[in-house]
């Protein structure tokens, strides 16, 4: 299959940079969800945006529930990007469940990935009260997202956006998202949401290699700030950065601190 159209890719940017910036949108959403972060580097680097299998215009009849029965799939599908496009010098942003997707890639296909940037993103989700870890959600909180989602996958799609944009001075910010939300096929909407909730890659955080900058909201309903903290403590050479804004989505909300964080990192 053609890797451009499956993914629907586009390369953007300064086509002669040495740098490479590779943006990886999270679920719901698709690559023009970094629409305000993008002009401020498109005249040093090379940008390349794509969206996931699954969502957005990316090739329908690629999406394999065998594949994305775990984020491992979508890992995969980055380093085939990378190869094809024979991009170098690549720095990964992953919002949202894509930053795990980054960290991966790094680590199964090693010197694809010179920098990380975890925007929003977690290692699990769910609390581990073994370990003491929280994650923010626990088992009966999955399990009725999921009845709500099996149940009135639309009805779900719009209170989901509400909780998780939290800016209801902006209630533009959630209809947007829920409208995304609502073009997914349900029930790969649900499958995909199942290996984002249930993942656990916290084993992983301790193997990266490489420079990694982690963003986070100061109050995201998704993964909340003492996930921030926990992977800052396990991965090496990590550095953290709070934005001061509420919900998921700071490239939205917080675009110029987004993009002051990231400046100052690269």
């Amino acid at each position: 299959m053609d890797i451009i159209k499956r993914n629907n890719i586009h390369v953007v940017g300064n086509q002669d940079a040495l740098q490479t910036l590779m943006f990886a949108h999270g679920f719901g959403l698709d690559q023009h969800t970094f629409s305000k972060i993008i002009p401020a580097f498109e005249h040093d680097y090379k940008i390349i945006l794509f969206d996931n299998v699954g969502g957005g215009k990316a090739e329908l009849k690629a999406y394999s529930p065998k594949r994305y029965e775990t984020i491992s799939g979508y890992a995969t599908d980055v380093a085939d990007i990378i190869q094809a496009l024979e991009a170098k010098n690549v720095t990964f942003i992953g919002h949202s469940v894509s930053g795990m997707v980054g960290v991966l890639t790094s680590l199964l296909y090693p010197g694809m990935i010179e920098r990380l940037i975890l925007l929003g993103s977690s290692p699990r989700y769910l609390n581990d009260a073994k370990d003491g870890y929280i994650g923010g959600f626990d088992n009966q909180a999955l399990t009725s997202l999921f009845e709500a989602m099996e149940g009135n996958y639309h009805a779900w799609a719009s209170g989901f956006a509400k909780l998780v944009t939290r800016h209801e001075d902006k209630p533009e910010l959630a209809e947007a998202f829920a409208a995304a939300l609502s073009e997914i096929r349900p029930d790969i909407a649900i499958q995909v949401a199942k290996a984002i909730f249930y993942l656990d890659h916290r084993e992983a955080l301790p193997k990266i290699t490489v420079p990694t900058l982690i963003i986070q909201t100061a109050n995201d309903p998704a993964v909340p700030g003492i996930v921030s903290e926990y992977m800052e403590a396990r991965i090496p050479n990590a550095k953290r950065t709070p934005v001061q804004t509420h919900g998921h989505f700071p490239q939205h909300t917080a675009p110029e601190e987004v993009i002051d964080a990231m400046k100052s990192f690269l």
